[in-house]
């Protein structure tokens, strides 16, 4: 990467919701970027913790943890990091976009998860396209 990544435009560059995209890769960890909208999926990473930087919108996480569920709710410039074997479903009634950051390789649908519904795409994050770059 030797230019600038204008994250506007990348966002702009496709459609899919739960179907994020590599903007950069920081030694072996991506950041991606990805339109969210409705319901993820239950699911854990069972090796690494997962970051998340609302850059639009609001974005819902449950998580399941020892003392039970709850919810964590990010706004526009909040973040919030899924540690590493927590069980947990983004979500986002209205719809928002989302920076993440976790290590390259890894399933959008972690280690485990419950069954990934049609609009959920399974996938370790699709390349930019050249001109959002």
């Amino acid at each position: 990467m030797t230019q600038p990544i204008d994250l506007s435009a990348a966002l702009a560059s496709f459609e899919r919701i739960w179907s994020p995209r590599v903007v950069a890769t920081v030694n072996d960890y991506d950041v991606r970027v990805a339109k969210t909208k409705g319901e993820h999926v239950w699911h854990v990473h069972n090796d690494t913790d997962e970051f998340f930087l609302v850059l639009d919108g609001q974005l819902r996480i449950a998580l399941r943890e020892e003392a039970g569920e709850r919810e964590v709710v990010l706004d526009r410039g909040s973040l919030f990091v899924v540690p590493r074997g927590v069980f947990h479903k983004p979500s986002s009634p209205a719809g928002a976009s989302v920076l993440v950051v976790e290590p390259s390789g890894t399933l959008s649908v972690g280690d485990e998860h419950d069954e990934v519904p049609d609009h959920v795409d399974v996938t370790v994050g699709h390349p930019l396209a050249g001109d959002a770059r």
